[in-house]
């Protein structure tokens, strides 16, 4: 369904650009090149309006600290660059064309991996992880987190099925999750309902472990599960992820490793993603849908997928 409608939304645009430039041309514009690009760049500044938006939204809920690293302005720069860039290829390559089911190496002794998306994605938003699997011959499937808008509990079925599918294709009795986003909940969902017992790691990117004010913003039964309301000092977590964490054994939570960004501009308050009694890294500059295409972050999930099946 992402697909579809990612297509879609790509065809829009490009029809969008093709009327600005028909009325270019009967504004008597006659240099073809420069109206091409005027109406290429008129899409593109559509595009970064949208990105900047996150941003706005969620700058008033930040959640600033001692330990909340100062960007400069050109780090502000890259930081807006690099995420409008990241959005730019998943919705416009990755998700319409990139899906992928899994990608097996015999000759790997690294734990498989299952890659689990987040909010509005599907598998190719790890289109870019997967190349950095890829080249490590580390073995890992993908799964579709369908229906699009349908409770967070209802994709720990899919989660079970894709692990138990992974464990019995690969041979290996444990696996390591990777889970960007929406994705790191169902992750704890499907723990909380199966257990650890096929499980080494669970590695969340830019996960809203105790929610996020901009899905107040969104539509959708999950939606309303990540909310978080109130500002970071004195909000709360909806009442989903707070009996979702009543069930939660110490033993659980030590199987997470959170890794997420201080300046994450879907994840707000940021500090939603520190997850007591995980592992927890968080890094600067890097925006939410950037985590997974960023080169370090890769390097950093493929060193802990090693790790873990030691």
């Amino acid at each position: 369904m992402i697909a579809r409608i990612a297509r879609t939304l790509l065809l829009t645009q490009l029809g969008v650009a093709v009327l600005f430039y028909l009325l270019l041309v009967k504004l008597h514009v006659t240099n073809v090149p420069l109206a091409i690009i005027l109406s290429l760049a008129l899409v593109g500044l559509f595009r970064a309006s949208i990105t900047a938006n996150s941003f706005f939204l969620t700058w008033p809920y930040r959640a600033k600290s001692a330990h909340t690293p100062e960007l400069s302005w050109p780090g502000i720069f890259r930081l807006f660059a690099g995420e409008y860039c990241a959005t730019m290829v998943c919705s416009s390559w990755g998700m319409p064309f990139q899906r992928f089911d899994k990608r097996i190496f015999t000759d790997t002794t690294a734990l498989p991996v299952l890659l689990i998306h987040g909010y509005g994605c599907n598998s190719g938003y790890w289109h870019w992880m997967s190349k950095a699997l890829c080249e490590a011959h580390i073995t890992h499937y993908a799964v579709d987190m369908e229906p699009v808008f349908g409770s967070i509990d209802g994709y720990a079925p899919l989660v079970h099925e894709a692990v138990q599918r992974l464990v019995a294709e690969s041979g290996q009795d444990n696996i390591v999750i990777v889970a960007h986003s929406m994705g790191g909940l169902a992750a704890r969902a499907y723990l909380r309902d199966h257990g650890c017992a096929n499980i080494a790691k669970v590695i969340t990117l830019g996960t809203p472990h105790h929610g996020t004010t901009i899905a107040n913003f969104g539509i959708g039964i999950n939606c309303g599960e990540m909310n978080w309301l109130g500002r970071a000092e004195e909000g709360t977590s909806s009442e989903w992820l707070q009996k979702l964490a009543a069930t939660e054994e110490p033993a659980t939570r030590a199987v997470i490793l959170s890794i997420y960004s201080h300046h994450d501009n879907i994840v707000s308050p940021q500090i939603s993603s520190h997850l007591p009694g995980a592992e927890n890294i968080a890094i600067s500059g890097i925006g939410h849908v950037a985590l997974a295409l960023d080169h370090s972050i890769q390097a950093r999930v493929i060193e802990e997928i090693h790790k873990a099946g030691i």
